[in-house]
């Protein structure tokens, strides 16, 4: 039998994406449980298409997807969290942000620590042991792609494969559980988003008092694209000195000193509120067109020994963010978010953190705090941890 292949343009892909938020809307409505859960609308589109692709792939049909939208929403998103690294917002965060990464980085140490031991256990190249991890949970898919060829280089065969598999499957799990983790937290407490410390309010009050009430969308988007263009320099310069980071560090970077800039001389007035918003927008779309080219015949072909590590990453995470995280972050609504947040990041992307958040604060109340940290530590300072982390653990093991 003749199996038909389909190949969608960027802008039918773009089409696709949208309706795939639409849908993951409506069920949600339609399917209480996945409401429970917290998990986004986004989220729940996205999978139904990579199911039906799981379904029709080499049996009925096979689809080929143009994804430079997806790549450049990936960058849009990102930089516009880089845009919140406003000086004039490290008072109001800066202490939790410096406990949140450390945090962050005790939790990349233990699932090194996880992945190396069980991979000894199992008789396993102790090398493998990093990707299921540090590699394709905290790094994501990036990471994974730029590390596995280093890592097929010095004799770990497929590493790019289940690497990507990983990531896809962190992505999967950060997607679903990150929201039902802080929603527990805060449901058990009964915690409240209007239950915030006196200095946190002096704080909020002080977030909104920098605010451009005469921004324009207009203003934000020119300033994210030539944040975007400019990081496209930043970055290939990182690669002339050879460090491997995602592609989205260096519009990142240009985006926070853009914002900088521009809270000093004012030509932009860029608006953080305007930036979340078009963020949202893109994060959306995004994450539907990254689980479009969900390859989930790819998981069950994992190894039982990978498997077994991957699961031992959600339980040592989820006991991170129930004990550890929430309790070094204040024990309030913000922390309970956080660790929603802290899993999402450490298991998937920060995307996917973001996305449960923001599922969060839908449903409890608003936590713009737990915003600013999650998104600083998440998209932007732990991947260069990271990156230093996984070459060193690299160099001891190989």
């Amino acid at each position: 039998m003749d199996i038909l292949t389909l190949k969608l343009s960027a802008v039918q892909v773009l089409g696709l994406a949208c309706f795939g938020v639409v849908m993951g809307k409506w069920l949600k409505k339609k399917i209480t449980v996945l409401d429970r859960l917290n998990i986004p609308d986004s989220v729940t589109g996205g999978l139904v298409y990579a199911l039906a692709a799981l379904v029709c792939r080499d049996r009925y049909l096979n689809l080929e997807f143009d994804m430079v939208l997806r790549d450049v929403l990936m960058v849009a998103f990102f930089t516009t969290v880089g845009m919140s690294a406003s000086l004039r917002f490290l008072k109001i965060g800066g202490k939790q942000v410096g406990i949140f990464l450390m945090a962050a980085v005790a939790g990349l140490l233990a699932q090194i620590a996880w992945g190396v031991s069980m991979a000894e256990t199992l008789g396993l190249n102790l090398l493998i042991g990093l990707i299921p991890g540090a590699v394709s949970l905290t790094g994501g898919p990036a990471t994974a792609i730029a590390f596995g060829k280093t890592f097929e280089e010095i004799g770990v065969a497929g590493a790019t494969t289940i690497g990507l598999a990983s990531a896809v499957f962190g992505i999967t799990i950060g997607g679903l559980l990150g929201g039902y983790v802080g929603g527990f937290l805060i449901r058990r407490n009964r915690l409240h988003s209007n239950g915030a410390r006196a200095s946190e309010s002096a704080d909020l009050e002080l977030l909104a008092g920098v605010e451009k009430s005469d921004s324009t969308f207009l203003g934000n988007i020119i300033a994210l694209s030539i944040a975007m263009a400019g990081g496209t320099l930043v970055s290939a310069k990182f690669q002339e000195w050879g460090w491997t980071l995602p592609s989205y560090i260096g519009a990142m970077i240009c985006a926070g000193a853009l914002r900088n800039l521009d809270d000093a001389l004012g030509f932009v007035k860029v608006s953080q509120e305007k930036m979340d918003e078009i963020g949202g927008i893109a994060l959306e779309i995004f994450i539907v067109m990254a689980l479009l080219t969900l390859r989930l015949w790819e998981l069950a072909s994992l190894a039982l020994p990978i498997l077994a590590i991957l699961i031992g990453q959600i339980v040592l995470l989820i006991v991170l963010c129930w004990t550890l995280i929430f309790r070094l972050m204040g024990r309030d609504y913000q922390a309970g978010v956080m660790a929603g947040g802290y899993f999402g990041f450490m298991m998937g992307t920060t995307a996917n953190a973001l996305a449960c958040m923001g599922e969060l604060t839908s449903k409890y109340g608003p936590a713009p705090r737990a915003f600013f940290v999650v998104s600083i530590v998440g998209a932007f300072l732990i991947d260069f941890i990271n990156a230093l982390l996984i070459t060193q653990s690299i160099n001891l093991l190989r």
